[in-house]
C-alpha cells in the first residue's frame, strides 16, 4: 500500500545516518524515474502504472505481466543500467569467462556454450559476438554498476529474499538459450534493441527446479511479444520461454532481475520442521520411544510404520497450531543476510558507530533496520550442561557486494552478528519495530543490561540517538539496584574484530558471533575526551 507518512525507522535513518547517494540521478546526468524512498516505493514505480496490491493479487505466481510503455525517459534510464558498449571498459576490469561471462547460442533447440577460459579480451569477444552470433551472457552486473546494486538492494528490503540479475546481449536473427522454465520469478527488463519472447504453459507451475523443455512438449505460445527499449515482462516461477533478436534489429540487451528462489512454504517448512520436532520430543515421550527391533534392516517398512508416523505427524500439527512452542525459521535467514547485498551507501564510514556513545537516558533507534534479523537458537557452546538457547542479531552491513550471487565461486565465510541471552530478545523485538525508546525503558530487568545492549547496538554500527541527553533518567541507573556503578566514561565499549564477509549464496556457513556481554568490560578508540 501506498506510504502515508515516514515511519520512526525511516525518520530515524533520515536523521542518523550518513547522506545516502544521490536519490534521483545516476551516472553521467541520467535521471531515475524511479523512486527510491523506500523499498516499496521503489518496487512501485518499477511496475508502474500497476499498483502493488495489483500485482499481488493479479499476477504475483499466476501469470505474466506486460508493460509496454513508450516512454523516452524510462527507456534512457533503462539503457543507463548496461549497454553492449559497457563492456569494453569492464574487460580492462579483469573480468573472466565463466565466471563473469559465458558465451552461447541455440542450435537445433540446443544450447550450445562456445569455451573461453581466461581474462576476457574485449577484441576477441566483440568478434565472437559478431561472427558467431553469439549471445554474451554477463553474470550479476550489480556487482560492478552502481546503480544496480542500488536496485537490488532495495528490492532485496522489498521482498525479504535474495535478488540476482543477469545481462543477455544477443545479436540480429540470434537466440541464445532453448526453451525452457526457472526456479525464479522473473521481471525483464529491456535495455536496447528489441526482443522477440514467446511463452507457454508451465508444465511445472512455480517450478523448484530449472529445467530444459523440448519443443515438442510445450505447444503453442500463449504470449507471443516483442519488447522494445524501457519496457518490462514478469512471469513466474515455472513459465517457459524463450527469446530471440528479430531480423533488422542490430542487437538486443536486457537484464533479468530474479528472486524468490527456493522461498516456498515447503522451504520454510523444511527450515523450520527440524527444530520444532526436537522441541516437541523433549515433552512427548512417545516420540522419544524406540523403534520396533531391526526396522532399518529390513527391505521395505513393515505394516503399520506409514500409520504410526501419520498419527505423530497430526499431534505436530495440533501442537504448531495451538501454538505451543515457538517455530524457529533459522537456515533461510541466515541464508538471506548473509548473503543479500550490503546497504547502498556512500562510503564504507557510514556503517561506523554513529555519534556519540548511547547512555542511560538517551532514545535511541536502530539503523539499517531492513538489514537486520533477529533468529533463537542453541547455543554453540559445548557443555555437558542442557541445551541452551540464546537470541542472534545477524546483519548484512558489511557483506561483499564483490561476491553477491555468485554461489561456488565465492568463498565461503560466516555470517555476521552479536550473541545475547535469550532474555534479552523482548528489548530487541523492540528496538526491530522502528521504535524511538529511551535505553531506560528497554524491556530488560537490570538496568546494566539495557545499557550494555544499547552500547552493544551502537559499537556494531547499528544504533543511533535521536534526540538529547535525559539528566533524569541517567541519574536512575545509578541510584537504581544491580545498575552500573561511577560515571560512565572509561568504560567505552570495545570495537571487535570485524567477523569475515559472508559466503556464497544457498550455501550456510556456521556463524562467528561477538558476545555481546564483552562489550562493555574494556576501553575503546570511540571513548569521549
Amino acid at each position: 500500500m501506498p506510504k502515508k507518512g515516514k515511519s520512526a525507522a525511516v525518520a530515524c535513518e533520515e536523521e542518523d545516518e550518513a547522506p545516502l547517494k544521490q536519490r534521483k540521478m545516476v551516472r553521467n546526468g541520467v535521471p531515475s524515474p524511479l523512486n527510491f524512498d523506500s523499498p516499496t516505493s521503489l518496487f512501485q514505480s518499477l511496475i508502474a502504472p500497476v499498483g502493488v496490491q495489483e500485482f499481488f493479487q493479479e499476477y504475483w505466481e499466476k501469470k505474466p505481466l506486460l508493460l509496454q510503455r513508450s516512454d523516452s525517459t524510462m527507456a534512457t534510464y533503462y539503457r543507463s543500467l548496461f549497454q553492449l558498449s559497457d563492456l569494453k571498459g569492464l574487460c580492462s576490469q579483469g573480468i573472466k569467462y565463466d565466471r563473469d561471462i559465458i558465451l552461447c547460442r541455440c542450435v537445433n533447440g540446443k544450447k550450445k556454450v562456445i569455451s573461453k577460459q581466461g581474462l576476457v579480451n574485449h577484441s576477441q569477444l566483440k568478434k565472437d559476438f559478431d561472427q558467431k552470433r553469439a549471445t554474451i551472457q554477463f553474470h550479476q552486473p550489480q556487482r560492478f554498476k552502481d546503480e544496480l546494486w542500488r536496485i537490488q538492494e532495495q528490492l532485496e528490503c522489498f521482498f525479504g529474499a535474495l535478488v540476482g540479475s543477469n545481462v543477455y546481449i544477443t545479436p540480429q536473427e540470434s537466440q541464445g538459450l532453448p526453451p525452457h522454465y526457472d526456479d525464479v520469478e522473473v521481471f525483464i527488463l529491456q535495455l536496447e534493441g528489441e526482443k522477440h519472447w514467446r511463452l507457454y504453459q508451465p508444465t511445472v507451475p512455480l517450478a523448484c527446479e530449472y529445467s530444459l523443455e523440448p519443443e515438442e512438449r510445450i505447444g503453442s505460445p500463449t504470449h507471443d511479444i516483442t519488447l522494445k527499449a524501457g519496457d518490462l515482462l514478469y512471469f513466474p516461477r515455472g513459465i517457459i520461454h524463450q527469446a530471440d533478436t528479430p531480423t533488422g534489429v542490430d542487437h538486443s540487451t536486457h537484464l533479468t532481475l530474479s528472486t524468490y528462489q527456493k522461498t516456498s512454504w515447503g522451504d520454510f517448512l523444511l527450515d523450520v520442521f527440524p527444530s520444532f520436532l526436537f522441541d516437541s520430543m523433549k515433552s512427548d515421550i512417545t516420540l522419544r520411544e524406540g523403534l520396533p527391533r531391526k526396522l532399518l534392516m529390513d527391505a521395505s517398512l513393515p505394516p503399520g510404520t506409514a500409520k504410526q508416523l501419520s498419527s505423530f505427524m497430526r499431534a505436530l500439527a495440533d501442537r504448531m497450531e495451538q501454538g505451543q512452542q515457538e517455530l524457529r525459521p533459522t537456515g533461510m535467514k541466515r541464508d538471506f543476510v548473509s548473503n543479500r547485498l550490503p546497504p547502498y551507501l556512500q562510503d564504507d564510514s557510514a556503517i561506523m558507530p554513529a555519534g556519540k556513545m548511547p547512555t542511560f537516558g538517551d532514545t535511541v533507534c536502530l539503523r539499517f533496520v531492513d538489514h537486520i534479523l533477529v533468529t533463537v537458537e542453541p547455543s554453540e557452546e559445548r557443555t555437558d550442561e542442557a541445551l541452551e538457547l540464546v537470541v542472534f542479531l545477524l546483519h548484512s552491513l558489511r557483506n561483499s557486494r564483490e561476491t553477491h550471487m555468485m554461489g561456488n565461486d565465492a568463498e565461503e565465510e560466516s555470517s555476521q552478528g552479536l550473541r545475547f541471552p535469550l532474555s534479552h530478545l523482548s528489548a530487541l523485538k523492540q528496538l526491530q519495530s522502528g521504535e524511538r525508546l529511551l535505553v531506560a525503558n528497554l524491556q530488560l530487568d537490570l538496568d546494566s543490561d539495557k545499557l550494555n545492549l544499547a552500547l552493544s547496538l551502537w559499537s556494531e554500527g547499528l544504533l543511533s540517538m535521536v534526540n538529547t541527553h535525559d539528566p533524569s533518567a541517567a541519574l536512575a541507573v545509578f541510584q537504581s539496584p544491580g545498575s552500573v556503578t561511577g560515571p560512565w566514561g572509561p568504560s567505552c565499549p570495545l570495537r571487535p574484530q570485524l567477523p569475515p564477509q559472508p559466503g556464497p549464496s544457498h550455501q550456510l556457513a556456521q556463524p562467528q558471533f561477538l558476545d555481546a556481554a564483552l562489550y562493555a568490560t574494556s576501553t575503546s578508540q570511540y571513548c569521549e575526551a
